[in-house]
């Protein structure tokens, strides 16, 4: 049985989660990106959360350490951004997203990052994998030949 999993909500029967519930969290994470300080981040994570920014690196564990983490990959509250999403799938307790994000006025970086949301039983993320692209990144190598 699937049904609506927004952040800060009753739980979801069976951990199962819906694309309504899962837009509805995307919708939090970026109001969380334009809201000032971290305490929001405990409505989208569970404490013990998993957030893996880079394939190569060690995922950011649990909200101590994602919310100096969150704070220094932004430049505020106030940063001037859009950002476009579209759920692509959903599986379970796990959802696949497509985000276009662009920074500035004019645009002075942008990105299509793939994410992969892991839902806790509650609605809130319990692991997060972003997969970041952006101009002149993200492409296979050229074979140099």
């Amino acid at each position: 049985m699937h049904r609506r999993c927004a952040p800060g909500k009753d739980r979801c029967q069976h951990g199962l989660v819906d694309r309504a519930g899962v837009r509805a969290w995307v919708d939090a994470y970026e109001r969380a990106w334009r809201t000032p300080g971290t305490d929001v981040l405990a409505e989208l994570f569970t404490p013990d959360a998993t957030y893996l920014f880079d394939p190569y690196e060690a995922p950011v564990r649990g909200l101590d350490a994602l919310g100096p983490w969150w704070e220094e990959n932004r430049e505020g509250p106030d940063e001037p951004f859009t950002m476009r999403s579209e759920v692509v799938a959903v599986d379970g307790d796990v959802a696949v997203v497509r985000v276009d994000v662009a920074y500035g006025e004019p645009v002075r970086q942008e990105y299509r990052d793939l994410w992969i949301v892991h839902f806790a039983a509650d609605g809130r993320c319990a692991a997060f994998e972003e997969w970041p692209f952006w101009p002149g990144h993200g492409r296979s190598p050229s074979s140099g030949g």
